[in-house]
């Protein structure tokens, strides 16, 4: 039996007339194209939205930004991998007109408009909630580390420099003795000249003045940690206590397709004080107040819920256990109960806990602290309870009802607040163990943003052409 064989490489053969012929009804990129095409770039502010009147011309903006959304939800990120994939790729061809930038020409069009991409994301955010795509209803709200483009060896905090300082003292230190006593050393061995010893402690020297530099700043208060190659990345904690240097990536998404609605980059490795401001960004984009927010326990904090609730957000976040410093479960600050009525808790000792100094931050009251430290010094609990001398003590947050009310709401609605895993994780699951993206190519906040929404924009890209298809797709895009 012979095996299925292929064209003569050199036999003439007759190609279809355009190369349009090549790309089927129902391929994807007829999409990005239509898209593309319906956006305002003046509006935008794309850098050369206008044609130059002087001097050679630019290249189309649409057409650079066609090429982006094709590469990232192709998994092309690399502008050098762009520009071979514009001359190779009859996609790419029939997008970009047969186009082929320069890989600078490509990197420049993202540094020069980080803004407009970013605006782009959220053009087709609008268009999604236009088509319905979006419930409008329940939104999670969660968070995830991508690395950074610096390696943790050009990461420095203050421990580091003073261990990095300590090692080159002592090799300078070795080699000026090395200087005295160089005729000191076996005829065998290979002894340094006088020139290379002070080169090297000239480099040394250098080193050390870097470092010195660096442990200042930090030491100055304006930042705990330094990363030379880009300044903004930071050091965080991923994949089981491991560290990278990373940014965390907050995104929020939409329970019904699973659509990123909205996302933010910053460079704090916890989600501390990113809730409400994460809701009120799925808010502006629904047109609707009322929403449901599902979080975890690193989104709990008294000001962000009371920030949610004040907008219209019902939220739905997870309590961090309160563990007293003995470990003992039965005296949690949970076992502690408080009575409404008479203003005071009740310990597990059945002792009387009454409100005393008040707790400030910013300047403001933020609550109060509960104690009795009478009954704490003749108690046979003590300790059980605290390792403190002069006893125990509750703090009750000024909102503390407010806080209980979402607890208790929590609690009691376990089977929805299940989904809020199932909804966060198809978005990161998908972009970084799928689709790859698990470190960023660019430096800087602000560039890490323009690419992070560049591979959101992908993600609802590709989900939505999954759920509506090619063709009702472009009939909506011409509508528009």
């Amino acid at each position: 039996m012979s095996y299925i064989k292929g064209e003569n490489r050199y036999e003439v053969t007759l190609f279809p007339e355009s190369i349009d012929d090549y790309i089927s009804e129902d391929n994807p990129v007829r999409v990005i194209d239509a898209f593309v095409q319906s956006l305002d770039m003046v509006k935008l502010k794309f850098k050369y939205a206008e044609p130059k009147k002087l001097g050679r011309h630019p290249y189309d903006p649409k057409d650079m930004l066609k090429l982006y959304i094709y590469g990232y939800l192709n998994q092309i990120r690399s502008s050098r991998k762009l520009e071979a994939e514009a001359g190779r790729n009859l996609e790419l061809m029939w997008l970009m007109h047969k186009l082929k930038p320069d890989f600078k020409t490509i990197a420049d069009f993202r540094k020069d408009n980080n803004k407009p991409l970013k605006e782009v994301f959220k053009q087709f955010n609008l268009l999604c909630n236009h088509w319905e795509l979006y419930g409008k209803k329940i939104i999670a709200v969660d968070g995830t580390k991508m690395r950074a483009n610096n390696s943790k060896r050009n990461n420095y905090n203050e421990k580091k420099l003073k261990r990095h300082l300590k090692y080159l003292e002592e090799k300078i230190n070795e080699y000026m003795t090395d200087l005295e006593e160089t005729d000191k050393a076996e005829a065998d061995t290979k002894i340094p000249t006088v020139e290379e010893i002070n080169q090297r402690i000239k480099e040394l020297e250098n080193r050390k003045g870097n470092y010195e530099e660096m442990l200042k700043e930090i030491e100055e208060g304006e930042t705990t940690e330094i990363s030379t190659t880009d300044p903004d990345a930071r050091l965080m904690s991923v994949n089981n206590n491991a560290v990278e240097v990373c940014y965390n990536i907050q995104a929020a998404v939409d329970e019904k397709h699973n659509l990123i609605v909205d996302c933010e980059v910053i460079n704090n490795p916890t989600d501390h004080g990113q809730l409400s401001g994460m809701a009120k960004k799925a808010q502006e984009l629904f047109d609707k107040k009322e929403i449901k927010v599902l979080a975890d326990k690193g989104y709990y904090s008294a000001k962000e819920l009371k920030a949610c609730h004040e907008a219209g957000v019902e939220t739905y976040v997870a309590k961090q256990k309160a563990a007293n410093r003995t470990g003992d479960k039965e005296f949690y600050s949970a076992k502690f109960i408080y009575n409404s009525e008479q203003d005071h808790y009740v310990c597990p000792a059945g002792k009387i806990l009454t409100p005393g100094r008040s707790r400030k931050g910013n300047d403001k009251i933020i609550g109060y602290d509960y104690r009795n430290y009478k009954a704490c010094s003749t108690c046979e609990l003590k300790d059980r309870c605290t390792t403190a001398k002069r006893g125990r003590s509750i703090f009750r947050n000024i909102d503390q009802d407010l806080l209980d009310q979402i607890d208790k709401r929590t609690a009691t609605n376990k089977l929805l607040y299940s989904k809020r895993q199932m909804m966060v994780e198809h978005p990161f699951g998908t972009v970084k163990r799928n689709w790859g993206y698990t470190y960023f190519l660019t430096q800087g906040l602000e560039s890490v943003k323009t690419e992070t929404s560049l591979i959101f924009l992908a993600y609802n890209l590709k989900r939505a052409i999954n759920i509506l298809g090619v063709k009702a797709m472009l009939q909506k895009l011409q509508i528009v």
